[in-house]
Protein backbone atom coordinates (compact mmCIF):
# COMPACT_ATOMS: atom_id res chain seq x y z
CA UNK A 1 0.00 0.00 0.00
CA UNK A 2 2.86 1.72 -0.14
CA UNK A 3 1.95 3.50 -3.40
CA UNK A 4 -0.67 5.17 -2.41
CA UNK A 5 0.82 7.73 -0.54
CA UNK A 6 2.71 9.25 -3.89
CA UNK A 7 -0.58 9.03 -5.77
CA UNK A 8 -2.48 10.89 -3.39
CA UNK A 9 0.02 13.72 -3.17
CA UNK A 10 -0.45 13.82 -6.98
CA UNK A 11 -3.68 13.61 -6.67
CA UNK A 12 -3.48 16.72 -4.54
CA UNK A 13 -1.63 18.84 -6.06
CA UNK A 14 -3.43 18.53 -9.44
CA UNK A 15 -6.65 19.56 -7.21
CA UNK A 16 -4.92 22.43 -5.91
CA UNK A 17 -3.65 23.55 -9.41
CA UNK A 18 -7.27 23.34 -10.60
CA UNK A 19 -8.33 25.85 -8.25
CA UNK A 20 -6.05 28.01 -9.36
CA UNK A 21 -6.83 28.36 -12.73
CA UNK A 22 -9.60 30.16 -14.43
CA UNK A 23 -12.38 27.50 -15.09
CA UNK A 24 -13.33 28.70 -18.70
CA UNK A 25 -9.89 28.15 -19.49
CA UNK A 26 -8.20 24.70 -19.03
CA UNK A 27 -4.86 23.90 -21.10
CA UNK A 28 -5.25 21.48 -23.38
CA UNK A 29 -1.48 21.25 -24.13
CA UNK A 30 0.02 19.79 -21.13
CA UNK A 31 0.00 15.89 -20.55
CA UNK A 32 0.09 14.28 -17.09
CA UNK A 33 3.25 13.32 -15.92
CA UNK A 34 3.30 9.13 -16.46
CA UNK A 35 4.29 7.36 -13.20
CA UNK A 36 5.24 4.06 -14.18
CA UNK A 37 3.93 1.38 -12.06
CA UNK A 38 5.95 -1.45 -9.88
CA UNK A 39 6.13 -4.41 -12.72
CA UNK A 40 6.76 -1.66 -15.22
CA UNK A 41 9.73 -1.15 -13.41
CA UNK A 42 10.93 -4.74 -12.76
CA UNK A 43 10.54 -5.18 -16.52
CA UNK A 44 12.83 -2.65 -17.59
CA UNK A 45 15.33 -3.34 -14.94
CA UNK A 46 19.51 -3.36 -16.85
CA UNK A 47 19.87 -7.14 -15.97
CA UNK A 48 16.83 -9.20 -15.02
CA UNK A 49 16.91 -12.25 -12.72
CA UNK A 50 15.73 -15.65 -13.48
CA UNK A 51 14.90 -18.43 -11.57
CA UNK A 52 15.93 -22.06 -12.94
CA UNK A 53 13.31 -24.48 -14.02
CA UNK A 54 11.95 -26.78 -11.06
CA UNK A 55 13.15 -30.09 -10.39
CA UNK A 56 11.86 -33.13 -12.15
CA UNK A 57 9.09 -34.20 -9.75
CA UNK A 58 9.19 -38.62 -9.07
CA UNK A 59 5.63 -38.67 -10.24
CA UNK A 60 6.33 -37.34 -13.80
CA UNK A 61 8.40 -40.43 -14.77
CA UNK A 62 6.34 -43.39 -16.03
CA UNK A 63 7.21 -46.44 -14.83
CA UNK A 64 8.79 -47.88 -11.53
CA UNK A 65 12.02 -48.83 -13.34
CA UNK A 66 12.38 -44.90 -14.78
CA UNK A 67 11.06 -43.53 -11.72
CA UNK A 68 14.07 -45.53 -9.50
CA UNK A 69 16.66 -44.15 -12.65
CA UNK A 70 14.93 -40.55 -11.35
CA UNK A 71 15.38 -40.79 -7.81
CA UNK A 72 18.83 -41.25 -8.48
CA UNK A 73 19.24 -38.35 -10.81
CA UNK A 74 17.94 -35.88 -8.19
CA UNK A 75 21.01 -35.29 -6.76
CA UNK A 76 22.51 -34.53 -10.38
CA UNK A 77 19.95 -32.48 -11.19
CA UNK A 78 19.83 -30.17 -7.62
CA UNK A 79 23.21 -28.95 -8.20
CA UNK A 80 22.43 -28.29 -12.11
CA UNK A 81 21.22 -25.30 -13.48
CA UNK A 82 21.03 -24.16 -17.05
CA UNK A 83 21.88 -20.35 -18.10
CA UNK A 84 19.26 -18.42 -19.55
CA UNK A 85 20.20 -18.64 -22.49
CA UNK A 86 16.71 -17.90 -24.16
CA UNK A 87 16.95 -14.55 -22.87
CA UNK A 88 19.82 -12.84 -23.46
CA UNK A 89 21.14 -10.32 -20.95
CA UNK A 90 19.55 -12.24 -18.86
CA UNK A 91 21.15 -13.99 -15.76
CA UNK A 92 20.16 -16.55 -13.00
CA UNK A 93 18.95 -15.11 -9.94
CA UNK A 94 21.37 -15.26 -6.48
CA UNK A 95 21.36 -18.52 -4.62
CA UNK A 96 21.10 -16.66 -0.83
CA UNK A 97 22.53 -17.98 1.95
CA UNK A 98 19.48 -19.67 2.81
CA UNK A 99 19.13 -21.05 -0.55
CA UNK A 100 22.99 -22.79 0.29
CA UNK A 101 22.01 -24.37 3.72
CA UNK A 102 19.25 -25.55 1.80
CA UNK A 103 21.18 -27.46 -0.88
CA UNK A 104 23.47 -28.87 2.07
CA UNK A 105 20.63 -30.36 3.96
CA UNK A 106 18.12 -31.24 0.80
CA UNK A 107 21.65 -33.10 -0.38
CA UNK A 108 22.36 -34.66 2.86
CA UNK A 109 19.06 -36.07 4.03
CA UNK A 110 18.59 -37.34 0.13
CA UNK A 111 17.25 -40.86 0.41
CA UNK A 112 20.30 -41.56 -2.60
CA UNK A 113 22.37 -40.51 0.09
CA UNK A 114 21.49 -43.25 2.67
CA UNK A 115 21.80 -45.62 -0.08
CA UNK A 116 25.06 -44.65 -1.18
CA UNK A 117 26.32 -44.63 2.72
CA UNK A 118 24.80 -47.77 3.48
CA UNK A 119 26.27 -49.68 0.17
CA UNK A 120 29.84 -47.78 1.36
CA UNK A 121 29.44 -49.10 4.75
CA UNK A 122 29.36 -52.72 3.44
CA UNK A 123 32.29 -52.02 1.27
CA UNK A 124 34.58 -51.15 4.11
CA UNK A 125 32.87 -54.02 6.32
CA UNK A 126 33.72 -56.62 3.62
CA UNK A 127 37.74 -54.97 3.44
CA UNK A 128 37.93 -54.42 7.04
CA UNK A 129 38.81 -50.88 6.44
CA UNK A 130 39.19 -48.86 10.22
CA UNK A 131 39.67 -52.23 11.93
CA UNK A 132 39.11 -50.52 14.90
CA UNK A 133 35.65 -50.18 14.56
CA UNK A 134 35.03 -54.38 14.90
CA UNK A 135 32.85 -56.43 12.89
CA UNK A 136 29.39 -57.24 13.11
CA UNK A 137 26.63 -54.82 13.43
CA UNK A 138 28.55 -53.12 15.81
CA UNK A 139 31.36 -52.33 13.63
CA UNK A 140 28.58 -51.75 10.74
CA UNK A 141 27.10 -49.49 12.52
CA UNK A 142 30.03 -47.30 13.03
CA UNK A 143 31.25 -47.39 9.96
CA UNK A 144 28.03 -46.14 8.81
CA UNK A 145 28.15 -42.91 10.97
CA UNK A 146 31.80 -42.76 10.15
CA UNK A 147 30.72 -42.11 6.21
CA UNK A 148 27.68 -40.60 6.75
CA UNK A 149 29.47 -37.68 8.90
CA UNK A 150 32.16 -37.62 6.00
CA UNK A 151 29.70 -37.18 3.70
CA UNK A 152 27.71 -34.47 5.61
CA UNK A 153 30.62 -32.60 6.34
CA UNK A 154 32.02 -32.65 3.39
CA UNK A 155 28.57 -30.86 1.97
CA UNK A 156 28.54 -28.41 4.30
CA UNK A 157 31.63 -27.25 3.54
CA UNK A 158 31.03 -27.30 -0.14
CA UNK A 159 27.57 -26.40 -0.47
CA UNK A 160 27.20 -23.44 2.50
CA UNK A 161 30.15 -23.02 4.79
CA UNK A 162 33.05 -21.97 1.81
CA UNK A 163 30.21 -20.01 -0.61
CA UNK A 164 28.87 -18.28 1.53
CA UNK A 165 31.75 -16.78 2.94
CA UNK A 166 33.19 -16.50 -0.22
CA UNK A 167 30.31 -14.92 -2.25
CA UNK A 168 30.35 -18.25 -4.66
CA UNK A 169 27.32 -20.37 -6.25
CA UNK A 170 27.74 -23.89 -4.94
CA UNK A 171 25.90 -24.89 -8.71
CA UNK A 172 27.02 -26.25 -11.78
CA UNK A 173 26.41 -24.03 -14.84
CA UNK A 174 25.58 -26.16 -17.41
CA UNK A 175 27.16 -25.38 -21.01
CA UNK A 176 24.35 -27.42 -22.75
CA UNK A 177 26.08 -26.17 -26.79
CA UNK A 178 28.93 -26.95 -28.70
CA UNK A 179 31.25 -29.51 -29.44
CA UNK A 180 31.43 -32.81 -26.72
CA UNK A 181 35.22 -31.94 -26.31
CA UNK A 182 34.24 -28.05 -24.93
CA UNK A 183 31.14 -29.82 -23.01
CA UNK A 184 33.72 -31.94 -21.47
CA UNK A 185 36.16 -29.26 -20.82
CA UNK A 186 33.81 -26.85 -19.31
CA UNK A 187 32.66 -29.68 -17.00
CA UNK A 188 36.22 -30.82 -15.97
CA UNK A 189 37.34 -27.08 -15.73
CA UNK A 190 34.79 -26.71 -12.90
CA UNK A 191 36.67 -28.32 -10.29
CA UNK A 192 38.80 -25.12 -10.83
CA UNK A 193 36.55 -22.42 -11.94
CA UNK A 194 33.44 -21.61 -10.40
CA UNK A 195 30.41 -18.76 -10.37
CA UNK A 196 30.23 -15.86 -8.18
CA UNK A 197 26.65 -15.59 -6.43
CA UNK A 198 26.57 -12.13 -9.34
CA UNK A 199 27.55 -14.62 -12.29
CA UNK A 200 30.98 -13.70 -12.66
CA UNK A 201 33.64 -16.15 -12.91
CA UNK A 202 36.48 -17.18 -10.14
CA UNK A 203 38.28 -19.95 -8.75
CA UNK A 204 36.65 -22.31 -6.78
CA UNK A 205 38.11 -22.47 -3.14
CA UNK A 206 34.63 -23.99 -1.93
CA UNK A 207 35.67 -27.46 -3.80
CA UNK A 208 39.28 -26.78 -2.85
CA UNK A 209 38.99 -25.85 0.69
CA UNK A 210 35.46 -27.63 1.56
CA UNK A 211 37.29 -30.93 0.94
CA UNK A 212 40.67 -30.19 2.52
CA UNK A 213 39.21 -29.25 5.68
CA UNK A 214 36.02 -32.69 5.50
CA UNK A 215 39.37 -34.45 5.24
CA UNK A 216 41.09 -33.40 8.13
CA UNK A 217 38.01 -33.28 10.35
CA UNK A 218 37.51 -36.96 9.64
CA UNK A 219 40.56 -37.87 11.45
CA UNK A 220 39.33 -36.79 14.68
CA UNK A 221 36.58 -39.81 14.08
CA UNK A 222 38.53 -42.28 12.28
CA UNK A 223 41.20 -43.21 14.76
CA UNK A 224 42.73 -45.74 12.07
CA UNK A 225 43.29 -42.89 9.11
CA UNK A 226 47.14 -42.38 7.99
CA UNK A 227 48.28 -38.94 8.86
CA UNK A 228 50.47 -36.43 7.15
CA UNK A 229 50.63 -34.51 4.45
CA UNK A 230 50.77 -37.28 1.89
CA UNK A 231 47.28 -39.14 2.58
CA UNK A 232 45.83 -36.41 2.88
CA UNK A 233 46.80 -34.96 -0.32
CA UNK A 234 45.82 -38.25 -1.82
CA UNK A 235 42.71 -38.14 -0.07
CA UNK A 236 41.74 -34.11 -1.63
CA UNK A 237 43.09 -35.37 -4.69
CA UNK A 238 40.42 -38.60 -4.79
CA UNK A 239 37.18 -36.56 -4.15
CA UNK A 240 38.04 -33.67 -6.38
CA UNK A 241 37.94 -36.10 -8.97
CA UNK A 242 34.96 -38.13 -8.28
CA UNK A 243 33.80 -34.36 -8.15
CA UNK A 244 34.82 -33.49 -11.55
CA UNK A 245 33.20 -36.85 -12.46
CA UNK A 246 29.61 -36.22 -11.50
CA UNK A 247 30.03 -32.31 -13.22
CA UNK A 248 30.36 -34.20 -16.73
CA UNK A 249 27.63 -36.55 -15.98
CA UNK A 250 25.52 -33.23 -15.23
CA UNK A 251 26.80 -31.49 -18.40
CA UNK A 252 25.67 -34.54 -20.44
CA UNK A 253 22.69 -35.83 -18.78
CA UNK A 254 20.41 -33.90 -20.69
CA UNK A 255 21.25 -36.42 -23.65
CA UNK A 256 21.15 -39.21 -21.43
CA UNK A 257 17.77 -38.81 -20.40
CA UNK A 258 16.75 -38.18 -24.27
CA UNK A 259 18.32 -41.26 -24.83
CA UNK A 260 16.29 -43.13 -22.00
CA UNK A 261 12.98 -41.31 -22.93
CA UNK A 262 13.39 -39.59 -19.33
CA UNK A 263 11.85 -35.81 -18.52
CA UNK A 264 14.90 -33.68 -17.08
CA UNK A 265 15.22 -30.83 -15.60
CA UNK A 266 14.89 -27.79 -18.44
CA UNK A 267 13.28 -29.79 -20.56
CA UNK A 268 10.05 -27.81 -21.25
CA UNK A 269 10.20 -23.74 -21.79
CA UNK A 270 10.83 -21.98 -18.43
CA UNK A 271 7.99 -19.92 -18.92
CA UNK A 272 4.87 -20.10 -20.90
CA UNK A 273 4.36 -18.07 -24.10
CA UNK A 274 3.28 -14.48 -23.90
CA UNK A 275 4.19 -14.81 -20.04
CA UNK A 276 6.46 -12.38 -18.89
CA UNK A 277 9.74 -14.69 -16.43
CA UNK A 278 11.01 -11.24 -15.00
CA UNK A 279 7.89 -9.88 -13.83
CA UNK A 280 7.51 -11.22 -9.77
Amino acid sequence: MSFLAPLAGLAGGTAYARKAQAPSAPSSTQQPVAVPLQEEAVQNAAVPCVEPPPMVRIEDYNGPLKKVVGTFARPLERKSVHPPNYKPGAKLCTLTWQGKFVLFVQDSFDPVTFLETAFDAGLDQAQNTDPSYGQGAEGYGRRFGADFAGGASSRFFKDFAYPSIFSEDPRYYRLARGSGGKRLLHAMEHAVVAHRDDGTRMFNFSEWLGTASSVVLSNTYRPDNQRGFGPAAQQVGSSILQDMGFDVLREFWPEISRKLRLPFRGQAPPVSPGSNPVTP
